[in-house]
Order: C-alpha cells, then structure tokens, then sequence
C-alpha cells in the first residue's frame, strides 16, 4: 500500500526500498503508482534487468547508487544547499544514493570525493567550499575518521554515513558507526551503516526547516 499522502505530512514522498522483493512485487509496486513519481532504492542491476521493458523504459536507472526514479523529479531549486564529502572513492555508491535522493526532492548537491584523513590536505583546500554549504552529508568507512573532522571545521548540519568499506574489525561498517557515535566533535549527526537515504532525508528536513523559518521571516512584520 503506497503512503501517497507523505509528502503532505512531511514535505518529501515515499521511497521503496526494493532489496528483499522480488522484480515482479517492484513492477507491481511501480504499476499501482500509475506514473506517480516514485523514488526506489537498493535496486540492484540484475533485479532491473528482470523488469519487463515497460517498466524499464519509464524508470531513470542509476547502477552505482542502485536507485531509479520513476515520473519526473521534483524542480531543480538554484543554490545547493548540501555538499556530499567521500573519504574515498569505495564510498560513492553510498554518496550517490544520497545525492540521488536529494535530486529527487528537487535538491542539486555538490560533491566531493576522496578527501580522506589519509591525506588531510585535499580536505583542507576544499574547507572554504564546503563552509557556502549550512549541510555536508560525510561518507566514509574504516576508521570513519572524517566527519569528526568534517564537525571540528564547518559551522553547519553534519551528517555522518558510516560505510561497510574496510579491512578486519571495520568490515560490515560496525567500528566507522561505533567512531562517529563517539565522536568528540558537537553536534555530530550519524545515521545507520551504508544509509545514504537516510542521510538525505535528515538533509531534506533540516531544508524544509530552512525554508519554513525563511518563509516566516518574509511575512513577519518590523
């Protein structure tokens, strides 16, 4: 059952996430949306492969993100208001559901990958681009070292993405999650290993929250 009235309650649509269903659940999903605009997530290649090519043909596929969206995106709105920061290049597939996500709801974000504390200068040359963003989504695995620093830099909402990339004890994501939760940086926000939707949705309502306070302020009187 499609939650058609979410975007009312909360100011962006439902998702679908498709790991778990099968091709046939998702086209019957997408066939009861009637053209809706619909946002899924976690579509793996092969799963997309197995849609008829109807279905297919109306969908916009994106494989590193494994998302696609259905109709037509919400408008393009002109600042970019997010940036997207990646420890490495492992992290993009993560990154780009993110990045994908805030498209959907009408959001460009700007991206910038492979700033990793490894090499702590290519983050430093970026800090005054990142500080034109109130929002910086941090992507990374290991260690999960960057959005720590990310937080002890920039003035804004930080939104850290722990991811399952790593060696040993940081395989599966567990000991990046643990390191942001314990995070001596304030304000550090963390959402759930390998969670770029997620990460976005926080993004999209701090956005709403941004532009409900704008809003109020234009009518409020001197």
């Amino acid at each position: 059952m499609l939650d058609t009235e979410r975007t009312a309650r909360i100011g962006f649509g439902e998702a679908v996430y498709c790991a778990g269903k099968s091709a046939a659940q998702i086209r019957d999903i997408l066939q009861a949306a009637a053209d809706a605009p619909l946002l899924l997530t976690r579509l793996d290649l092969p799963k997309f492969e197995a849609l008829p090519d109807t279905v297919k043909a109306g969908l916009d596929y994106d494989p590193l993100s494994r998302t696609a969206w259905q109709g037509e995106p919400a408008p393009l709105r002109p600042r970019r208001q997010v940036a997207i920061v990646t420890a490495g290049t492992s992290d993009l597939p993560v990154a780009r559901e993110a990045s994908r996500t805030l498209r959907f709801s009408g959001h460009g974000a700007t991206e910038i990958a492979d700033v990793g504390v490894a090499g702590l200068w290519r983050l430093l040359r970026r800090v005054d681009e990142l500080r034109a963003h109130p929002i910086v989504i941090v992507v990374a695995g290991m260690d999960a070292a960057l959005p720590s620093v990310v937080a002890g830099l920039l003035p804004g909402l930080i939104v850290g993405v722990p991811t399952s990339v790593g060696y040993g004890v940081a395989t599966g994501g567990r000991a990046g999650l643990d390191a942001m939760l314990a995070s001596c940086a304030p304000g550090l926000s963390v959402v759930n290993i390998d969670n770029g939707y997620g990460a976005a949705c926080v993004a999209l309502r701090a956005l709403l929250a941004l532009l409900a306070l704008d809003a109020g302020q234009d009518g409020r009187e001197d």
